[in-house]
């Protein structure tokens, strides 16, 4: 497979998800929207991902390209294709399904134990820890199915269309590098400072051995979503 990877910032790449996707043997073009480039067309990739940024879902104004990738969502949605959002690109697609993208009572950042809801169609552990980088949450889609939450944050993820759409809002894809250079180049997120669901920096850096044990969290959401579509 050949999969289209939308980017909205230098320090919100794919991390895991490139080297998952390149040791399953599919190939993936990323496109640096926040740099200039045009989002592409959807006939010319087998799934799409829409990564994680640091603006807000409808910061339009700001960023006007995000008009071109909301139109490029929606035909995501309309179409068959597998189709993936972490973070800022769960909450795009949140949003295109009809579901509030608000900011939350607290920003989140750091670890966080994650309770997979009762009857989630994800194949993940009913606790695990997950990587978390946001303020802004989403309300559960209709016809979506729940992820499950954390403390902060009731809604981390859900699937659509039969598994066939999945949106994040946790960080499996994270490394210590990716995560190390977030911290070094960008802001936290609104409210991070006070925030009791905010870790400092060592929290975050000193246990390497985290990280690992989202490998085969991702390997199981990734495995799970491509094989949502019939070849």
């Amino acid at each position: 497979m050949h999969l289209h990877l939308l980017q909205h910032s230098p320090h919100h790449g794919p991390a895991r998800l490139a080297d998952w996707l390149t040791s399953m043997g599919h190939s993936y073009t990323v496109f640096h929207l926040d740099a200039g480039e045009l989002p592409p067309r959807l006939a010319d990739c087998d799934a799409l991902v829409v990564l994680d940024g640091p603006m807000g879902s409808a910061d339009d104004d700001e960023h006007p390209w995000l008009r071109r990738e909301r139109k490029l969502i929606e035909q995501a949605l309309d179409g068959n294709k597998p189709l993936l959002g972490i973070g800022l690109g769960a909450k795009l697609i949140a949003s295109a399904l009809g579901a509030v993208v608000s900011a939350g009572t607290f920003a989140e950042t750091g670890w966080h134990r994650v309770d997979l809801a009762p009857g989630s169609p994800f194949d993940l552990p009913k606790q695990f820890d997950a990587f978390m980088w946001h303020r802004d949450v989403f309300g559960l889609p209709d016809d979506s199915q729940p992820l499950g939450g954390s403390a902060a944050s009731p809604v981390q993820g859900f699937a659509w269309d039969a598994g066939r759409v999945v949106g994040l809002l946790c960080h499996l894809e994270a490394t210590r590098d990716s995560v190390t250079a977030l911290l070094d180049h960008q802001a936290p997120p609104s409210g991070g400072d006070t925030s009791p669901h905010a870790q400092p920096r060592d929290a975050m850096l000193d246990e390497p051995k985290r990280f690992d044990l989202l490998a085969p969290l991702l390997d199981r959401v990734l495995s799970q979503w491509l094989r949502s579509v019939p070849a």
